[in-house]
């Protein structure tokens, strides 16, 4: 399965909607701003409320375009949830390596994700700010554990040094694209996924109910 970024005039095949979650001060902005523009801001200011960037890519000859959101990790912003999560296929739950707390908070922040979001959404763990190992305050042997209790995904990223950053985001979207084309193939019911002939207001919705889902192919399947 090859990953090739699209020509934007392109129709569109599918859009996926991804959500970053954690903490402030994690560096999901800057994961975001590296992925989609390739940029690195020292200077970068705390995100207010929510900001979206998205990315054309091809996935197994298909043009999907890549919708990533990014929300403040404070609590005073936490009234968006329901609206943040409506319509997400993927999360990323973004923790600082540095801060300890930061990890501590992923069991709550997962917790309300799954809360919010499809039982079939795709989460991938990323542990962030891998440049800075000597400030290392979270062992990756108890992030690993933690991925594979949650049956998650687990990466360590440096948005700084652009280390893992695309490797993370191109596996989160191969794994919704195997889901949502499996389910596409499996059953036109009207429930079946929604593929758009042009990316206007089109999100891809994963159903609540899936029946004979079958078995979970990818690494980052919520459980």
């Amino acid at each position: 399965m090859s990953n090739l970024y699209g020509d934007f005039n392109q129709k569109i095949d599918y859009v996926f909607k991804v959500v970053l979650i954690g903490d402030s001060a994690v560096g999901k902005s800057q994961l975001l701003a590296r992925f989609a523009r390739n940029e690195f801001n020292l200077d970068a200011k705390a995100t207010i409320g929510v900001e979206f960037q998205t990315k054309t890519l091809v996935i197994d000859h298909k043009t999907v375009k890549a919708q990533i959101w990014d929300t403040a990790g404070q609590e005073r912003y936490r009234a968006v949830t329901s609206a943040y999560y409506r319509g997400a296929v993927g999360a990323m739950l973004v923790y600082d390596m540095t801060k300890r707390q930061s990890f501590d908070h992923m069991v709550r922040w997962l917790e309300e994700l799954r809360g919010h979001a499809d039982k079939n959404i795709v989460i991938m763990l990323i542990g962030n700010k891998s440049d800075l190992g000597s400030l290392r305050a979270v062992p990756t042997e108890d992030a690993q554990e933690f991925a594979e209790r949650e049956n998650l995904c687990f990466m360590e990223t440096s948005a700084l040094e652009a280390t893992n950053v695309e490797t993370a985001f191109l596996t989160v979207l191969n794994d919704i694209y195997r889901i949502i084309s499996k389910k596409t193939l499996a059953a036109n019911d009207g429930a079946s996924y929604v593929k758009s002939g042009s990316f206007k207001g089109t999100k891809i919705i994963v159903p609540g109910q899936e029946p004979n889902s079958g078995s979970k192919g990818g690494c980052c399947l919520s459980s």
